[in-house]
């Protein structure tokens, strides 16, 4: 990872951020139809003084995240603050900083550290990823998501999936962990409309070990081509965990269970998953997110990019944690396509679930009247 010389943080500033979905965003444990994030402007200087202005989100999705926006506009502004005039030298000095003023809060830290990287970023001319360790002779890389479907009646599942699969989608994140025979019946309708789909299934902690298992085993009954199988089971449940991972025959993904270095120590010595989702507001931000994905894949567990329901701003910080690990098993940065407006460009080109970063800022998205 790079380090810096005399950078100074000249301001921190947080906005609201509340974006209206296409679709309502059902999944197991909740539902939102707006966003609940913070925008995070963070200005820096360099020692010749120079100055650049990086964005950051810091994105809530109650109740998988403790925090909601009111909390986090508040928790900005303190850290805004308190790190008015720091000097920072180094990542390791900045993620520091931000654990000792917000240590509470890992969607704060992610939102604030994600805008201060941008910022350095544009003050140097590199990107994020080399930031975090990319080299910078490589290019940026494309990157392939898939496509969220929420938790809705079958048929509405699938005219969803019949539209995206238009504009060239084929991989779909299907929400499940209600009740798996309704599961069933909806990840079927899909299948009839898109033959060629490729299913990525998420209870988000929705189900019991037996239903979690059921669910699979009516898939492979069905003949559907199904990736992965994320969170089956509570967050607290190991031992449910470890027990589909032991059954199952697609990779077991740790979601909710895995929020730092404690958890990923449990799921391995539990065998509670074959792999974890990096997500930012989850772990804390890009450097935390590189690091623990690193010791996962130490320890023989495979990667997930994933975010919340986040803006460009958030996917695409995830993107350069992609790049600086060199890639990931599976990318779920789709959110953005979900939301009925686009308040920033820039970052990559998007043509269907291809993702071409390009180094270039990214900026708000110019409206015409």
């Amino acid at each position: 990872m790079v380090s810096g010389a005399g950078m100074r943080i000249v301001g921190i500033r947080g906005e609201a951020l509340s974006v209206p979905l296409r679709e309502p965003f059902v999944i197991a444990s909740g539902r939102i139809d707006v966003t609940r994030a913070v925008l995070v402007r963070a200005t820096v200087e360099d020692e010749a003084g120079n100055r650049a202005v990086g964005m950051g989100e810091a994105a809530a999705l109650p109740p998988v995240t403790h925090e909601d926006q009111p909390e986090l506009l508040a928790l900005v502004a303190q850290a805004g603050a308190a790190l008015a005039s720091a000097r920072v030298g180094s990542l390791a000095e900045l993620a520091a900083k931000l654990e000792a003023i917000v240590p509470g809060s890992a969607v704060a830290r992610a939102g604030l550290e994600g805008a201060i990287l941008d910022a350095w970023g544009r003050l140097t001319g590199l990107s994020v990823a080399c930031l975090l360790g990319a080299p910078a002779s490589e290019p940026l890389p494309v990157l392939t998501t898939d496509i969220t479907l929420p938790i809705t009646e079958p048929a509405a599942m699938a005219a969803l999936a019949a539209s995206y699969r238009a504009t060239g989608f084929s991989c779909f994140k299907v929400k499940v962990g209600r009740d798996w025979r309704t599961d069933r019946e909806a990840l079927r309708a899909v299948a009839a409309a898109v033959p060629d789909a490729h299913f990525r299934l998420d209870a988000n902690g929705g189900f019991t070990t037996r239903d979690a298992l059921a669910l699979l085993d009516a898939t492979a009954e069905a003949g559907l081509i199904v990736e992965c199988y994320e969170q089956p089971c509570a967050r607290e449940d190991l031992a449910g965990m470890a027990e589909v991972t032991a059954h199952s025959s697609v990779p077991v993904v740790a979601d909710e269970s895995f929020r730092g270095e404690a958890d990923l120590q449990s799921l391995v010595a539990t065998r509670a998953a074959h792999a974890v989702n990096l997500k930012l507001v989850k772990l804390g931000g890009l450097l935390k997110a590189v690091t623990l994905a690193r010791t996962a894949r130490a320890a023989g567990l495979r990667l997930m990019a994933g975010a919340m329901v986040e803006t460009r701003v958030g996917l695409l910080a995830m993107a350069h944690v992609v790049a600086a690990l060199g890639g990931v098993d599976w990318v779920d940065l789709d959110t953005a396509f979900l939301l009925a407006e686009e308040r920033f460009e820039g970052g990559w080109r998007v043509e269907g679930p291809r993702l071409e970063m390009d180094g270039s800022p990214i900026r708000e998205a110019v409206t015409v009247a």
